[in-house]
């Protein structure tokens, strides 16, 4: 059986506030694999793996449509009762989503330079 995490491990694991993870539960983005007699969320470690997809687009401009259907794709994608038109369409929008994510990377990475460049500056006067 997997290994079930409550939503305080998940925390700490994915860098996400517990508000943020029931956030996501609420919105239909992770939702818990089980849950304990008590009521309490369960997580696997591919509801894991789902929410640090989720932490990787926030900072790329991603909304939370978005992340839906690039887990969604994503879900298609690793699933097996998928027809070929469904996968080519996953596959497509996976594709879309790693160019976005390709573009916003650069020009974070030009934002970081000036950051550097900046800060170089200032610590002249210091």
């Amino acid at each position: 059986m997997a290994e079930r995490l409550q939503i305080g491990e998940v925390s700490a694991r994915t860098e996400l506030s517990i508000k943020t993870i029931r956030h996501y539960d609420d919105v239909g983005l992770v939702t818990p694999s089980a849950r304990s007699a008590g009521g309490f969320r369960l997580y696997t470690e591919d509801d894991v793996e789902r929410l640090l997809t989720i932490r990787r687009m926030k900072p790329l401009g991603f909304t939370l449509d978005e992340m839906r259907d690039l887990l969604a794709a994503l879900d298609t994608l690793a699933g097996t009762d998928a027809t070929t038109a469904q996968r080519d369409q996953a596959a497509a929008h996976v594709a879309d989503c790693h160019s976005r994510a390709e573009r916003a990377c650069a020009d974070l990475a030009r934002q970081l330079t000036y950051a550097h460049e900046l800060t170089d500056r200032l610590a002249r006067y210091r």
